[in-house]
């Protein structure tokens, strides 16, 4: 059947953003929650599909892959377009607005009410505020087991500036571009050799953002090559990418195809136990090729009826708030155990799964209309301006945009599971 949209379909110039892309934070949190629902309820360990609940963790690796592509497109299309680079100070103003304050809250809430937490130490307290809580093993509290990943992707937001000015370089070369913006696999791959002969730890190491630079990597390559593509100077090679957009059901096969290999003990545990250096670079690799998949379809390629069904508003409101839901949603799992004095690794998973997404989403609404939204809104008026005619600007008259302080190509951090 042809995905091909109606003529009035539009996509938002390569200045704008891409609303389908927002359904992709909703599925990656959806997806997330459901592991974690899975783990809690024991159900990850049921021998015929439990390993298909177990691998739902791959939304970590759509969100970094999107992370990547996102922003790090800012970059390409400046330096395509002959405008001045992203100023830094105001990249990392927004990044803090967009992630600290409603973090910080879930850490004092996760800290002070659950009772497994209390009492809180002072090293607990800083940790936590600090995003340095996976740098030695046993420091994640209740509730904020998956912080591990925000604290992952801080890193990559924190270097972002540099390696975006080293991949683009002083002229737009999208070939260029697309391989520097590359190289964190190999930053993944020495990672990864470490780990093999000893020097790293898998039960620690598994964490740090080297383990994940080629996902990144991965996403920023995509974004590069996207501007490529919809400024007309991409070699010919890119269109592939275009080409692989217009079958989206081919792409979203072989996606699940290598997930369903990624269930199989190849990838390693489905507990927590720590796996070996050649299971984490299968599941790493395996979770790379499935985020891609996913995404392609997604970004690339011209309008569509599956772009016209993601940019719907129920999915790109469930893609607002997902990180809400990414903050809050392993409090709600807690608290549902606690009020109903259920043992761990018991409940039905469909009743928990339910319980988790409805609460999950109240206290993502909350979070976004009464935090994220409003701070947002305050800090773009006081905050560092844009230089010039910035993408900040240029994407706010595009249409089809949100307002510069809600959003322009960035993307909530990431949705994580629990290590």
């Amino acid at each position: 059947m042809s995905t091909a949209a109606a003529p009035n379909a539009s996509e938002p110039s390569v200045t704008g953003r891409l609303p389908a892309l927002d359904a992709l934070r909703a599925i990656g949190a959806m997806a997330v929650v459901g592991h974690h629902v899975g783990f809690q309820t024991a159900v990850t360990m049921n021998a015929q599909w439990g390993g298909w609940l177990a691998r739902l963790d791959v939304g970590v690796a759509i969100f970094f892959v999107l992370s990547g592509f996102l922003l790090f497109r800012p970059w390409a299309l400046n330096a395509a377009t002959g405008r001045p680079r992203p100023r830094t100070a105001r990249y990392l103003w927004r990044r803090g607005l967009r992630i600290l304050p409603a973090y910080w809250l879930a850490v004092v809430v996760c800290l002070i009410v659950l009772p497994q937490n209390r009492p809180a130490s002072a090293g607990d307290w800083i940790r936590h505020l600090t995003f340095t809580q996976i740098y030695d093993a046993g420091h994640l509290r209740y509730g904020l087991s998956q912080t591990w990943s925000l604290a992952t992707e801080v890193v990559f937001y924190l270097i972002l500036p540099l390696v975006a000015v080293l991949a683009v370089g002083r002229s737009w070369r999208p070939v260029r571009t697309v391989v520097i913006a590359s190289a964190g696999v190999l930053l993944t791959a020495g990672w990864l050799a470490l780990m093999a002969i000893g020097v790293l730890d898998t039960s620690v190491h598994t964490m740090w953002f080297p383990s994940y630079g080629g996902w990144f990597g991965a996403g920023m390559a995509l974004g590069a090559a996207h501007v490529a593509l919809r400024t007309g100077t991409a070699p010919a090679a890119f269109r592939v990418l275009d080409d692989l957009a217009s079958a989206p059901l081919a792409c979203w096969g072989a996606a699940v195809g290598l997930l369903a290999i990624a269930t199989t003990p190849v990838a390693g545990p489905r507990d927590l136990t720590g796996p070996t250096a050649a299971e984490f670079s299968v599941k790493l690799t395996l979770y790379l090729a499935v985020a891609v998949l996913i995404l392609i379809p997604v970004a690339f390629g011209g309008p569509s009826r599956v772009k016209e069904a993601l940019s719907s508003g129920p999915a790109r409101w469930l893609g607002v708030v997902s990180y809400g839901l990414f903050l809050w949603h392993p409090l709600v799992l807690e608290l549902i155990y606690l009020l109903s004095d259920r043992p761990l690794f018991t409940g039905g998973l469909l009743s928990t799964f339910a319980l988790t997404m409805l609460f999950g989403l109240a206290y993502a609404a909350a979070s976004y209309y009464g935090i994220e939204r409003p701070i947002q809104l305050l800090g773009s008026q006081r905050g560092p301006r844009p230089r010039g005619r910035g993408p900040v600007s240029v994407a706010a008259a595009a249409p089809g945009a949100l307002p510069p302080a809600v959003e322009t190509g960035t993307p909530a951090p990431t949705v994580g599971t629990s290590r």
